[in-house]
């Protein structure tokens, strides 16, 4: 199982740096959004994707899944929204600055 999520992690980081390196600014942001979710994947597949019980819940229970990736992936989630936002506010004001949504045209515009 892990293998098979290697290779869907390896798809999203990919699609997520072409679409960085596009010209558009909402794609740029769209990229963005997609790399903290390819994050996501690889932090809760590099904790092992192991089955067992809710920790702390039973006492009786021999396997427990560890709590720790979970967490890190919550923050990591709180954390891309945050950029996300702000990162969607930031192309909101450059649009109703300049009027321009291609980053190309933008750099032509802020240096003259």
């Amino acid at each position: 199982m892990e293998i098979a999520m290697s290779i869907v992690i390896g798809i999203v980081f990919s699609v997520a740096v072409y679409m960085l390196l596009s010209r558009n600014i909402i794609r740029v942001v769209l990229g963005t959004l997609i790399l903290s979710h390819g994050n996501h994947l690889l932090l809760i597949t590099m904790s092992g994707l192991q089955r067992g019980a809710p920790p702390l819940l039973n006492f009786n229970e021999e396997s427990y899944t560890d709590p720790l990736p979970q967490a890190l992936v919550l923050t990591a989630i709180v954390i891309a929204f945050g950029v996300t936002a702000f990162l969607i506010v930031l192309v909101y004001r450059m649009y109703k600055e300049h009027e321009l949504d291609d980053l190309e045209d933008l750099r032509g515009s802020i240096d003259e």
